[in-house]
């Protein structure tokens, strides 16, 4: 008895997840492919900017290490 009632509800609950991803509104190709530029450029252009800071606090530590 238990067991059919909770097949019933993983079953009611796999066919409300299917027809809330038919609502789901998907990117075409031309879209991912816009989306995922965007993404990349960005994730380069902060790891140079990390890079760019890293090594300017790196120069001004050691310089400022050398001093002393």
């Amino acid at each position: 008895m238990a067991a059919k009632k909770g097949k019933k509800k993983i079953t009611n609950y796999f066919r409300s997840v299917i027809a809330e991803l038919k609502k789901v509104a998907w990117p075409n190709r031309k879209e991912v492919t816009t989306y995922t530029a965007v993404v990349l450029v960005t994730v380069l252009a902060v790891a140079l900017f990390i890079s760019v800071f890293d090594s300017v606090l790196s120069l001004l530590f050691s310089r400022a290490l050398k001093l002393y």
